[in-house]
Parts: structure tokens; C-alpha cells; sequence
């Protein structure tokens, strides 16, 4: 199985060569990363100081579930008004670098992971608030808690793709990860089929502690009463879900 790297590896290169001592040299180069999100990497009027922006097309929804909060407390002081056309900009300045070479590792590492942690801000609402309901349960039997509690709370959808989206939603005993996939050709579907087929056959093999996994072509239940899913006609339409169970989402 192929195991991709969570951050942009393009970026990772150059910034490590850029803070290793390396003469500063004119930058303006765009990178494109999965899901149509891009970034630009350029130095302003001055080569020592690097301006790294990018763009993402459900920004708007991921400032809605606490980007912002995550990318401050990530980013904190390198973060600059964002460049025309991205969403959200750092400036990385090479003459005011961290001294510690660890520290600049750290920096390389995080800048790097520019589009992961934007696009956890739900992520971590989710645990957060299946924290919360977690321990409130707690104080109830399953006959006698009340309806909120047992619902969970609400459906966060990502939109990350044209006609694909992402749905996460906490409740007290587990957050459910559910991607919309869609595939317009007869080929894409079969080969689209037996592959997101194989994360429910894994878990049947060999991990029987992996969250569960499920397959259909129709909106699951915990989608019931979300706006806007579209109708499989043909069997183009799929939702996989992940339901990450208890003992795994406390560890977050």
C-alpha cells in the first residue's frame, strides 16, 4: 500500500535548503497539492523573506469550524495578510530564524504542514465535542439520557472538491467520517468500487480494532437532513464511513 506524506514535500525541500545557511535567491514558484489546493511561494523586496500562501476551496467552511484558531496557534507570528488570491499567508524571514537547529526543523515541519493543519480545525472540534458528550453520557443510562446526548451533535460538511465532500460528526461514543465520492464513468466505478470495497474487507481480514468502515450508495443516516446530497442515479454516487470508536478518539 502507498503511504503519502501528510505534508507538502515540495515545500519541505525548499525551505530546508532555504534554512540551511543556503545564499538567498529570488523565489516564485506555485505548487499544486491534492484537491485543487495551491500554493505560492515567493520572496517579497527583499530575498531573506519568504511569503508562503495558499489556497483552498472550502476555506470559508473551515473558518467556520475554528481554522483560524488552529493556524494562529500553529502559526502565530509569521502569519501576514493574505496574498490576493490565496486565503491565508506566512512570511517566514531567514534573518530571524530560530537559532536552534531543532527549532528550525520544527518551523520546516509545520510551514510544510500548512494544508493538514487548516484542514483539521473540524477534525478537532469533532474530538473535542465528542469529549464533551462522552462525559455527559456518562452521568446516564441509554434509557434515560436525553435526546441531544444520544443524537450527537451537529453534521460539519467540507466541500473540499467541486462534487465531493467531506461530513464529520461527534456523538457520545464515537465521530463518524463519512466522504462522498463520485465516479461518472462505468470504469472509474468498478475500479472506484473494489478499492474503497477493500477498506471494509481489511478491517474483516486482519484489524479487527480498526474504526468500522462502510460502503453504500446512499446518503447513511447520519446524513439525514443535510442540504444538498445529490441522488445516485447510476451508482456513481458513494459515501465511505469511518466511525472511529471510542477507546481510539479518547486518545486524541
Amino acid at each position: 500500500m502507498l503511504l503519502l506524506d501528510y505534508q507538502n514535500v515540495l515545500i519541505q525541500s525548499l525551505l530546508t535548503e532555504r534554512f540551511s545557511g543556503a545564499p538567498p535567491v529570488s523565489i516564485d514558484q506555485v505548487v499544486s497539492d491534492f484537491d485543487g489546493v495551491t500554493f505560492h511561494l515567493s520572496t517579497l523586496e527583499t530575498k531573506s523573506k519568504i511569503l508562503i500562501s495558499i489556497a483552498v476551496k472550502c476555506f470559508k467552511e473551515l473558518l467556520q469550524y475554528g481554522a483560524q484558531d488552529v493556524l494562529e496557534r500553529e502559526y502565530g507570528p509569521y502569519i501576514t495578510t493574505p496574498e490576493a488570491g490565496y486565503d491565508f499567508s506566512l512570511i517566514i524571514d531567514l534573518q530571524q530564524l530560530p537559532e536552534d537547529a531543532e527549532a528550525r526543523e520544527d518551523l520546516v515541519r509545520r510551514v510544510s504542514l500548512l494544508k493538514r493543519n487548516a484542514m483539521a480545525a473540524p477534525f478537532e472540534r469533532a474530538f473535542d465535542d465528542f469529549a464533551q458528550r462522552q462525559e455527559e453520557a456518562a452521568k446516564y443510562t441509554s434509557e434515560s439520557a436525553p435526546e441531544g446526548v444520544a443524537e450527537g451533535g451537529e453534521v460539519m460538511a467540507i466541500h473540499y472538491r467541486d462534487e465531493e465532500a467531506i461530513y464529520i460528526k461527534a456523538s457520545h461514543d464515537r465521530v463518524t467520517v463519512i466522504f462522498s465520492t463520485i465516479f461518472r464513468e462505468e470504469t472509474d466505478r468498478i475500479f472506484g468500487k473494489v478499492f474503497l470495497q477493500e477498506f471494509v474487507d481489511a478491517r474483516r481480514r486482519a484489524i479487527q480494532n480498526a474504526p468500522q468502515v462502510l460502503f453504500r450508495n446512499e446518503p447513511p443516516l447520519e446524513l439525514q437532513g443535510v442540504r444538498g446530497l445529490s441522488k445516485s442515479t447510476n451508482g456513481e454516487i458513494g459515501y465511505v464511513t469511518f466511525g472511529t470508536v471510542k477507546n481510539v478518539a479518547s486518545q486524541y
